[in-house]
């Protein structure tokens, strides 16, 4: 792959049995990995490494050598896009977890958010994510994907309903994303960020 291509880390937020992220996450991987300008790759808090890890990084353990770490993972990246449902008006505990285990891995990096949920779409979730990533010294996207009642606006193949709208939407964010996160990296080269 090539050096040029901004690295990008889609990270799955929920780990909840039965969950929907992981179909939210896949289309939004694609919509991704259709441009010429990103490298995509994912992060699933429920990966049983990752969820691992992060227990032991809770519990102030040690995670097991091999593969990279999930703090490896997210430094590797030059920006982010966060996948997140609402539970209860809020975003999930795993995903506040997995974000307050990782520090400089997120400075001066963008974070996008594709969200999904009832009524709100997995809005509130996302304003309260626009609280926490500033003191992460990570900068937001101002566009956002949201599915509201996501379980009417997907189909049985995974894809959702009105691909027209939600793939224009999606192309919105990661412009978005693209132009915030070759900017800081070229910043970050030109002038190490010092947090």
């Amino acid at each position: 792959m090539s050096t040029d291509r901004l690295r990008v880390t889609v990270v799955v937020g929920s780990v909840r049995a039965g969950r929907f992220g992981d179909t939210v996450a896949r289309w939004v991987t694609e919509q991704a990995e259709h441009r010429d300008d990103l490298e995509v790759s994912v992060v699933d808090l429920a990966e049983p490494a990752v969820a691992a890890e992060l227990a032991l990084d809770f519990a102030g353990g040690t995670a097991p050598e091999g593969a990279p770490s999930f703090r490896q993972r997210l430094a590797g990246a030059d920006a982010f896009v966060v996948v997140t449902c609402e539970y209860n008006h809020g975003y999930p505990a795993s995903l506040k977890l997995a974000i307050d285990s990782a520090k400089e891995e997120w400075y001066a990096k963008p974070v996008g958010f594709v969200s999904y949920g009832g009524l709100a779409g997995g809005q509130r979730a996302v304003e309260q994510l626009r609280q926490v990533f500033p003191e992460l010294h990570a900068v937001t996207i101002r566009e956002t994907v949201s599915f509201h009642q996501y379980w009417e606006q997907f189909g049985e193949d995974g894809q959702p309903r009105d691909l027209e709208a939600v793939n224009k939407a999606a192309n919105v964010l990661l412009d978005q994303l693209a132009w915030w996160g070759v900017s800081l990296k070229e910043a970050r080269a030109k002038r190490p960020y010092a947090g």
